[in-house]
């Protein structure tokens, strides 16, 4: 999915040869100079002597390389890490706290040799007053401190003020990142409000909404946006959702071509969200890890956090390649409800289901096995059970739960029967724009749903 960030044309190659070439050749003559054959050098620091060297490289070509490009970077390339983290902030809204809290989160870890870590936050008046209450964009490359009330990191760019609910602005960031920042794999982390695929923009805050609410502009990213904005930065190995109710089947189908493994939770996340020290300690204590051992980390530490201070919560994985097979066998067990017309058992079921906080919002593997269990037919028992084993030994990498005791008024919610994926179930007409999802064209979710609805 992703182009070789150390890879050059054959014409750039020849001119860097060309010129480090000739560099050498200027320096060998030096007093006390020599150099071995295996690159090594003796009685001088090369890297030092050649940045004292005068030279003349094409004008065309240094106008082909992005400006923030030094010399050293256009000719033995930039340092191409184990894995760049880029996490896209939008505190223009009432988690601005949070953002700030998990900044420095990050702090603690911080970026290393092996590992960068990136961040692209946005904040704006009438919120927190941290940090100085400054009110813009700024992009930074976090660092490790032991300052944990303050930001101590480096701010890379000051970006005045944006948009952070519009996806050209998450494609930038991306971009931005993987060319300053090249390594072998990379995560896109974006950090607010959720609310699955829902899509109306006009919408109030708490109605409806796909994600990164911007509160200053009005205006937030559909799922398709999105998945136009990973797109447009060239894809990422891992995409993570630190929003609320992201893990559904509608949003992974329209990111399966954009991310190769995606995170996220089926019901709401508490306003803290991820800790962001417990996912990144292991990345960057093991940066070789794979891009998948990398989503398991992730959903590891978010769990963790919540298990440890007795919160409920919902974390999984997916794994994207296993998309298409889980398609096939959600479509097989839907025609084989309608085929043996059990609409009453559907439906029973679609109430009964693991419900959200949006409560259209069932999971997928409770769902089927309430549905296999009171039905007459052995064919939909069949189908039933072939979803429910490629949800969980296929689709979903790695899912957690933890209960939520009762609060208050609250009662407790046992999380148990969330299995990682959910799909959206209306008892009555579908909210507008779902059409246009790329699950709704390619699943018979949408027509099993309508004649689940049919009198």
């Amino acid at each position: 999915m992703e182009v070789d960030a150390g890879q050059v044309s054959q014409e750039e190659a020849m001119i860097r040869k060309t010129a480090i070439t000739a560099i050498a050749a200027l320096l060998i003559p030096a007093s006390g100079w020599s150099v071995d054959f295996d690159g090594s050098a003796r009685n001088g620091d090369i890297m030092e002597q050649i940045s004292q060297v005068e030279l003349a490289v094409p004008a065309e070509a240094i106008a082909a390389q992005p400006q923030d490009k030094g010399i050293f970077d256009w000719l033995f390339g930039k340092s191409v890490k184990e894995a760049t983290i880029m996490v896209f902030i939008n505190g223009k809204n009432n988690l601005e706290k949070y953002g700030l809290k998990d900044m420095n989160e990050m702090e603690m870890i911080g970026s290393s040799d092996k590992v960068n870590v990136v961040v692209q936050i946005g904040r704006m008046a009438g919120f927190d007053a941290g940090e100085g209450d400054w009110q813009t964009t700024r992009r930074y490359l976090v660092k490790k401190d032991n300052d944990t009330a303050n930001v101590t990191s480096p701010i890379v760019e000051e970006m005045g003020s944006v948009d952070m609910g519009d996806y050209r602005q998450l494609a930038a960031f991306g971009k931005w990142a993987k060319e300053k920042y090249p390594a072998k794999k990379y995560m896109m982390v974006v950090w607010n409000h959720g609310d699955g695929w829902l899509k109306n923009k006009a919408a109030k805050e708490d109605d409806n909404k796909g994600i990164s609410y911007d509160d200053e502009t009005g205006n937030h990213m559909t799922i398709p946006e999105l998945a136009a904005a990973l797109r447009e930065m060239g894809g990422v190995d891992v995409y993570g959702s630190d929003a609320c109710l992201m893990q559904m089947a509608e949003v992974v189908y329209e990111l399966k071509d954009v991310a190769k493994f995606i995170v996220g939770s089926e019901e709401t996340e508490p306003g803290d969200g991820y800790t962001y020290d417990l996912f990144l300690g292991p990345i960057v204590a093991n940066p070789g890890m794979s891009a998948e051992q990398m989503a398991k980390v992730a959903v590891d530490g978010y769990s963790d956090h919540y298990q440890g201070i007795n919160q409920g919560s919902t974390q999984s994985y997916v794994r994207t390649a296993e998309i298409a097979g889980f398609t096939q066998k959600a479509n097989a067990f839907a025609a084989a409800v309608m085929a043996a017309n059990e609409k009453e058992i559907a439906r029973t079921a679609r109430s009964s289901a693991m419900k959200y906080a949006i409560s259209d919002n069932k999971d997928l593997y409770d769902f089927a096995r309430l549905v296999s269990a009171a039905s007459q037919s052995q064919a939909v028992k069949t189908a039933a059970a072939d979803l429910m084993a490629n949800i969980t030994g296929r689709l979903v990498g790695h899912n957690r739960t933890n209960n939520q005791p009762a609060y208050y008024w609250y009662p407790a919610v046992d999380y148990s029967p969330s299995k990682g994926i959910a799909a959206y179930f209306p008892s009555g007409s579908f909210a507008p724009g779902y059409d246009e999802l790329q699950w709704a064209s390619a699943s018979q979710w949408d027509e099993f749903a309508a004649w689940m609805n049919q009198q």
